[in-house]
């Protein structure tokens, strides 16, 4: 019997909102840019292209082309694209070391 294979996709993992934003933050904790991209790009085929398409005006090959781990897409697209993906970007306060007592 020989073992059949496939590769893994994240996409057809994310099956809640809680599961894409917690992707989206893990990979925030990553500090690297092609990694949230790559991120951005499974949620989004996660929702579905062609609805993400609609929503932001961004043509699907566009939105393919930006969310990939080689793209490189303006902060505007980012936003509209989260917003689309109904999710949204914060921020928090960065624990600071401790500087040494002299």
């Amino acid at each position: 019997m020989v073992l059949q294979t496939r590769l893994w996709d994240a996409a057809e993992h994310l099956k809640s909102d809680e599961a894409m934003s917690a992707y989206l933050n893990a990979a925030f904790e990553e500090d690297d840019p092609k990694l949230l991209m790559t991120v951005l790009g499974d949620i989004a085929r996660a929702k579905g292209m062609s609805i993400l398409s609609k929503e932001t005006g961004l043509s699907r090959e566009s939105l393919y082309r930006a969310l990939s781990n080689e793209g490189n897409p303006t902060f505007s697209t980012i936003l509209k694209v989260t917003r689309a993906l109904g999710l949204r970007l914060t921020t928090e306060p960065v624990a600071k070391q401790s500087e040494p007592v002299a």
